[in-house]
């Protein structure tokens, strides 16, 4: 008997046998509803959100690539539960798919792989809450040049096409970000908006990525799709330059974070390590420039990733950071995930605020400062 009988099955017996616990899940929480709404109205109904960084995203250790390749526990419903029980409604799940693909032209996604993929998205549809599924770290074959684009561009329309239609009875709680930080690694401008052409290949794998997800029908004909920048980035020369697919549900999402010199562990002159709020205005620029170049024309702006590293327990100075960055980015209506990438005390880009392994938080403060901001009106 395949999926969808078990599943009919399972709702003609009241879903009372243990064995169709995972339609259940997803039939009590509406997660098959596919709404015909706005982007921005779905937009509206997101508040915050955490990224299940460095998981399923990672690739390159010792020619493996799983979800505990790079040193994180194996995702389990309780860790779910433990970061939507603080309060976040959203979570993006990063996956890197090039390591579970075959070759050309089917490009045949692993079974296994995209069904632990599909595991992990109902534990938090199971919450109620909002999913973003994408494509993260392709750099290596994903390169946006003229040399490539043929090819990079039929792997795209497969790998899309493929995810689209496993994914396609899902409702509008599940979202696709078609790419993650698209540049030419080591190219001219690779993280401050690349060149002409760059932009150009870009606007062609936004647009592949579009058709490629409508064309498989049902469910994906409405669900909102994220299209972004090269390198995702906020800067004016890919912002401003950014093509928009003709299409009613597309939102746009952007990787900022502002300032740089006070989220990341830089070892330059430049390096901040308190926040005082001198630098606000970095943060108000960025959010101004996507208020104007999409928002005020009715495209909704999602940021992907945000997030400062901890600085020898910097703790209040994050605090004090999140709370400017969040309150301007909930005046314009953008909802935020936070980048933890699971490194607290190992590694480097030390982003984590939840702890994996104990279910409990690293940054605690920085979680209930990001909760704050959206509890107050």
């Amino acid at each position: 008997m395949n999926r969808k009988l078990l599943c009919a099955a399972g709702l003609i017996l009241a879903l009372s046998m243990s064995g169709f616990a995972g339609c259940k899940s997803r039939t009590q929480t509406g997660s098959d509803v596919m709404r015909d709404i706005t982007p921005t109205e779905l937009v509206a109904e997101m508040k915050t959100g955490w990224n299940l960084g460095n998981t399923f995203d990672a690739y390159g250790t010792k020619g493996l690539s799983d979800e505990t390749a790079w040193g994180n526990p194996k995702t389990t419903k309780e860790m779910i539960n433990a970061v939507h029980s603080k309060g976040f409604d959203c979570i993006r799940i990063p996956v890197t798919w090039a390591d579970h693909m075959g070759n050309a032209p089917e490009y045949a996604i692993d079974e296994a792989w995209i069904a632990r993929v599909e595991e992990v998205v109902n534990y938090a549809l199971s919450d109620g809450m909002f999913v973003i599924l994408n494509s993260h770290h392709e750099e290596e074959w994903r390169i946006p040049d003229n040399k490539h684009i043929d090819q990079v561009d039929a792997k795209v329309s497969a790998l899309w096409k493929q995810i689209a239609e496993h994914f396609k009875k899902y409702g509008d709680h599940l979202v696709f970000e078609g790419l993650n930080e698209p540049r030419v690694k080591g190219g001219e401008n690779e993280w401050n908006g690349g060149t002409s052409e760059g932009r150009k290949c870009l606007d062609r794998l936004n647009q592949t990525f579009v058709d490629a997800v409508r064309s498989t029908g049902g469910n994906n004909e409405k669900r909102l799709l994220l299209i972004t920048s090269f390198a995702s980035s906020p800067e004016i020369s890919t912002i401003g330059n950014l093509k928009i697919p003709n299409d009613s549900h597309l939102a746009v999402s952007i990787h900022a974070y502002t300032p740089y010199a006070f989220t990341y562990d830089v070892k330059e002159s430049w390096r901040i390590d308190g926040w005082d709020g001198s630098h606000k205005s970095d943060i108000n620029s960025v959010f101004e420039d996507l208020k104007r170049i999409f928002i005020n024309k009715g495209i909704p702006v999602l940021i992907t990733e945000y997030g400062a590293v901890d600085k020898n327990h910097n703790n209040k100075d994050v605090c004090a950071w999140a709370k400017d960055y969040l309150e301007k980015a909930k005046s314009l209506g953008i909802p935020c995930y936070y980048w933890d990438n699971g490194l607290y005390d190992n590694g480097n880009e030390h982003f984590a605020i939840f702890n994996r392994k104990k279910l409990n938080w690293y940054r605690e403060d920085v979680a209930d400062t990001i909760m704050s901001v959206y509890s107050s009106n």
